[in-house]
């Protein structure tokens, strides 16, 4: 199963990420650019007045693979 790494800058300037599941595989760049913007937007992610995703930094797609040994 392939997630979709959302990585944000907050306005204190560290790094957060929102992992995402069951997301298509095929988004372009500007796709998740645009709905990125929209999570910085809505202001929902507030901590102690701090915004979480204040700006998107960058996106990727993770897959984990794993072997059964027995």
């Amino acid at each position: 199963m392939k997630k979709l790494q959302l990585s944000f800058k907050t306005a204190e300037g560290k790094s957060k990420n929102l992992v995402l599941n069951y997301v298509k595989d095929d988004l372009d760049a500007q796709t998740v650019k645009d709905a990125m913007s929209k999570i910085s937007a809505s202001k929902l992610f507030e901590k102690d007045d701090i915004k979480l995703y204040q700006e998107a930094a960058s996106a990727k797609y993770i897959e984990r693979v794993e072997k059964v040994i027995f």
